[in-house]
């Protein structure tokens, strides 16, 4: 479903006015495994995402079905810069629209969460029922046969925009184009099998953390595609939970959309792990409270770490038995905020609850493995802001064609098929992409 042209790629300084209203992106190689740091600073080209991304052909993360188990139920969130709401209604179907009014463009529902038979405006009080029908107008009629609304205004021509919505395994998925894939489809066989691996039962929400970023989003989208940095950037996980040398690994879909990086606990590739020079801290001997390090395997597959990357906008966790999911929420080209939701299985014990809760500290923005993340995604941003053109180096584990799967954690692979993606909805591939 490529939307490539083949005409000439031009330069970051000429805008195409009938391929998009944005500019394109000189590619210095056709594997992308180099990528100009502009794109991270572009005001027009943040533009361009919103269309072509987040209102695109794309499926998008929005909530979980636990998160509104009864009718009425209802949460707001953000899909690129659009305020939505998705709720349940009576009939227990759920629903997901733009959250702004018809009238004048008020925020309809306020509110994180709730209960409701009806979202109210409070600036007019136009309201709009559980699937987003406009159902009342004050004074439509006017007062005294003056004023009100035009006698051809229908009010079922005015509900709130509605997005196609679709559900797999206890994850609420929404789209605003009607020429998105199936939902199946857009996952993939690898990636839909993973999601029924973490989302294997009826969950129960443990609770949520909200993180503001200094930065693109697109750097958090690399971030958790790249898996080599965690050992290296994260002195906690370096140092108590993976090595460089843990085995590991990456799975895409064939397009190269999402992806999971992965580690083994107790399985290293060198006999001798604090002999490899990449290792950076050691000592786990000194650390006393071990619960916070404890895997108690689940899945079946003794995975101690998976981090499945959703394109574009959510990342699904699970760090030992600390479950979570990551909602990318694009503010400005420099920055973003990060939404994540914490949850465990409806079957689990108390005690696996608070091992849960407990291991949730690995993970969000202060968590051990995690604090970091963040300073490095903005340091990347004030770097990358001025001093002259500039590119990255995508070239771990080497360039050429993206291949789907490889069983080494030291690799950049992931990020690049990210730009793969990324660059065929934005209409700007390079001629004679390789994916």
């Amino acid at each position: 479903m490529s939307r490539r042209q083949d005409s000439k790629c031009m330069t970051s300084n000429t805008t195409n006015s009938t391929a998009m209203t944005g500019k394109r992106i000189d590619w210095p190689r056709n594997d992308y495994s180099r990528v100009p740091n502009w794109v991270y600073h572009d005001p027009e080209l943040f533009g361009v995402e919103q269309e072509r991304i987040f209102q695109g052909p794309t499926w998008m993360y929005v909530g979980l079905e636990a998160e509104i188990p009864n009718p009425g139920d209802f949460r707001t969130t953000y899909l690129g810069k659009a305020p939505v709401v998705f709720n349940r209604a009576r009939d227990g179907k759920i629903h997901c629209f733009v959250n702004r009014c018809a009238h004048r463009g008020a925020l309809v529902c306020r509110k994180t969460a709730g209960n409701s038979n009806a979202h109210t405006c409070i600036y007019h009080q136009w309201t709009y029922d559980l699937t987003g029908k406009l159902i009342g107008v004050p004074f439509q009629r006017g007062i005294g046969g003056q004023g009100g609304t035009s006698a051809d205004f229908k009010r079922e021509e005015h509900g709130l925009r509605a997005l196609r919505v679709a559900v797999y395994k206890n994850v609420i998925f929404a789209s605003f184009s009607p020429d998105t894939l199936p939902l199946d489809e857009y996952l993939g066989s690898t990636i839909a099998a993973h999601l029924a691996r973490v989302m294997k039962e009826p969950l129960r929400v443990l609770g949520y953390q909200r993180q503001h970023i200094r930065g693109n989003w697109k750097l958090y989208a690399e971030n958790v595609r790249d898996q080599y940095h965690g050992s290296l950037l994260h002195q906690f996980q370096g140092t108590f939970l993976t090595r460089t040398t843990t085995e590991g690994g990456l799975i895409m879909d064939d397009r190269h959309r999402h992806s999971i990086i992965y580690s083994t606990p107790g399985k290293d590739l060198r006999k001798d792990a604090r002999s490899s020079d990449a290792d950076i801290v050691h000592g786990a001997e000194s650390f006393k409270d071990t619960r916070l390090l404890e895997f108690k395997p689940e899945f079946g597959d003794n995975r101690g770490s998976t981090i499945c990357a959703f394109f574009p906008n959510a990342t699904f966790q699970q760090i030992r038995n600390g479950l979570a999911v990551r909602q990318i929420r694009p503010l400005t080209p420099d920055s973003f905020d990060l939404f994540w939701t914490l949850f465990g299985y409806q079957s689990d014990s108390e005690s696996m609850t608070k091992h849960r809760l407990l291991q949730a500290n690995l993970g969000g923005p202060a968590g051990y493995i995690s604090l970091e993340d963040g300073e490095a995604i903005e340091i990347v941003q004030k770097a990358t802001a001025g001093g002259g053109p500039s590119t990255s180096v995508v070239e771990m584990g080497g360039a050429g064609k993206i291949p789907t799967q490889v069983t080494t954690r030291m690799n950049d692979i992931a990020v690049r098929g990210f730009w793969s993606y990324y660059s065929e909805l934005m209409d700007t591939e390079p001629p004679d992409a390789i994916r």
